[in-house]
C-alpha cells in the first residue's frame, strides 16, 4: 500500500473537532486519510514531502456544474438565461453526438482537477438515449473525479416528452452506478416546471432508487408547493434559490435540503442577487458553491468563492434582509469543502482532512511574492490565491496534479476537443 507523509503544512482541516495546524503533517495510506497531528513519525514506505510553506486543504466540492458543455467554455461570455437556452441547450446540446458529450465531459473533469475540484455534482441535464448516457458517466470514471451524476432530461426531451424522467434512469441505477461508495454515484434532476404529476412521478423515482435529488430553483417556483404535493425530496440541493424567502428556504432546511449558491453566473446572465447571505441566516440550512456553466464563468472554485463573498459583503454592508452576522472567509471555505459534501451526502467520505476519510486534498504554495506573508490563512485561500497556487491534487489517495503539473496526457484530449469544436462552428452540424 503506498504511503505519503506531508510535514510541516499549515493544515486547515476544515474538522472543529481537529481543528488547524500551523506546522502539522498529515499522512495518507492508500486511498484514507489515517493521521494528522503535530508531529508525525514516517512509516518505512512512505514518501515523505517536505510541505513548509504551504496550505492544505480539503479538495473543493462543487454541487452544481453542467459538465457536458466543456467544449462551450467562453462562448457566451454576455449570454442572458434566455440566450443560454436558446444557444446551447436548444442548438449545441441536439447537435452533440455521444463521443463529443464523452470529450466535453472529459474536458470539464480534467478542468476541474486542475483547478483543485474533486468533488462535482454534474446536473447532467442533457439526457434523451442511453448512448449518450453511457458516454456520460463513462468519462466522469475515465477522468478519476469523485463526481455524482445527477441525470436529468434534456430541454428538447422535455418539451417533445414531458418533465417525468424516463426509464432509462432506472437502467443507469441498476447496471452502471448502483454502488453508492464508488467514485461516481448517483443522483436526480426532478425539475418540472410546474406540472405536479411529474413532480409526484420524479419524488416517487428517487425514492424508489434511493437517489439525492437537486433541482433549479426561481422565485416562480414554491418550496410550499413541492412540500404540499409531496415532491420535496429529503436532501434535494436547491440550485441558485434567488427570490426566495426565508419562510421558503425554511421549508428547504425542514426537508433536510441545500441550496447552491452560483454568484459569479447569476449576476452575468441575471438570475438575481446571490442569496448566500439569506440563506446563511436560516438555521440548519446548509449552503453550498457552484460554478455552473462554463460556457460563462470560469470552472474554478476560486472564482466562485471570491463571487460569493464579494456578494454577501456588499449585502452586509447595505443591510439587506436578512441581516444576522456578515459571512466571513471561515464560512466560504467550509460552503466550497465540507459543506458541499455534507450537501450531497458524501461527508463521511470528503470535505475535511479528518483521519479515515478518503484522501481528497489540496496543497497550496503559500510561498511565493504574490500572496505571502500569510496573515490569515483562510483570507490567503480565499481572496488572495487561484488555480497557479495548487501545487498537489490528490482524489482518495490518486495523485492528479503533483508539482503543479498534470499527471494526465491532455494530447489527445485536446485535439478531440478542437475536431468537435470545428464540426459544431460549421453551420451544416446545427
Amino acid at each position: 500500500m503506498s504511503a505519503r507523509l506531508f510535514r510541516n503544512a499549515r493544515l486547515l482541516t476544515m474538522d472543529p473537532a481537529l481543528g488547524d495546524f500551523d506546522h502539522g503533517g498529515l499522512l495518507v495510506e492508500g486511498e484514507h486519510i489515517t493521521a494528522v497531528a503535530e508531529h508525525l513519525d514516517a512509516p518505512r514506505h512512505a514518501d515523505v514531502v517536505d510541505a513548509g510553506g504551504c496550505i492544505i486543504v480539503p479538495g473543493f466540492v462543487d454541487t452544481h456544474r453542467h459538465m457536458w458543455q466543456g467544449l462551450f467554455r467562453g462562448i457566451g461570455p454576455a449570454h442572458s438565461l434566455t440566450d443560454y437556452y436558446d444557444v446551447i441547450l436548444n442548438t449545441y446540446g441536439p447537435a452533440l453526438t455521444p463521443a463529443e458529450l464523452y470529450t466535453g465531459q472529459l474536458l470539464s473533469a480534467r478542468a476541474a482537477l486542475a483547478s483543485g475540484v474533486t468533488t462535482v455534482q454534474d446536473i447532467s441535464n442533457i439526457q434523451d438515449t442511453p448512448e449518450r448516457s453511457d458516454a456520460l458517466v463513462t468519462a466522469l470514471q475515465d477522468a478519476g473525479l469523485r463526481a455524482v451524476f445527477a441525470y436529468g432530461n434534456s430541454y428538447p426531451y422535455a418539451v417533445a416528452h414531458g418533465c417525468a424522467l424516463p426509464a432509462d434512469a432506472r437502467r443507469v441505477r441498476s447496471e452502471i452506478l448502483h454502488d453508492d461508495r464508488a467514485l461516481v454515484t448517483m443522483a436526480l434532476v426532478t425539475e418540472t416546471g410546474q406540472d405536479d404529476d411529474a413532480e409526484r412521478a420524479n419524488a416517487a423515482l428517487a425514492e424508489d432508487l434511493g437517489l439525492r435529488t437537486a433541482r433549479h430553483f426561481s422565485g416562480s417556483l414554491s418550496a410550499a408547493r413541492l412540500r404540499d404535493i409531496g415532491a420535496l425530496v429529503p436532501g434535494t440541493t436547491v440550485i441558485h434559490g434567488n427570490g426566495m424567502s426565508a419562510e421558503e428556504l425554511r421549508i428547504v432546511a425542514d426537508a433536510g435540503g441545500n441550496v447552491s449558491v452560483s454568484a459569479p453566473i447569476e449576476m452575468i446572465m441575471g438570475h438575481g442577487y446571490p442569496m448566500t447571505h439569506v440563506a446563511k441566516a436560516v438555521p440548519g440550512l446548509l449552503v453550498s458553491l457552484s460554478a455552473d456553466v462554463e460556457t460563462t464563468v470560469s470552472g474554478d472554485m476560486f472564482s466562485q468563492m471570491r463571487g460569493a463573498y464579494q456578494a454577501a459583503r456588499r449585502a452586509w454592508h447595505h443591510q439587506q434582509r436578512p441581516v444576522t452576522a456578515p459571512v466571513g472567509v471561515r464560512d466560504i471555505l467550509r460552503m466550497a469543502t465540507v459543506d458541499g459534501a455534507r450537501s450531497l451526502g458524501l461527508e463521511g467520505r470528503t470535505g475535511s482532512l479528518t483521519p479515515g476519510k478518503q484522501a481528497d486534498l489540496l496543497v497550496l504554495r503559500a510561498d511565493r511574492p504574490d500572496v505571502a506573508p500569510v496573515h490569515d490563512a483562510y483570507s490567503t485561500v480565499v481572496l488572495q490565491m487561484d488555480r497557479s497556487h495548487i501545487d498537489t491534487v490528490l482524489v482518495a489517495g490518486r495523485p492528479h496534479l503533483v508539482d503543479g503539473r498534470p499527471r494526465a496526457d491532455n494530447a489527445a484530449l485536446l485535439r478531440d476537443a478542437a475536431q468537435a469544436t470545428r464540426r459544431l462552428r460549421s453551420p451544416k452540424a446545427r
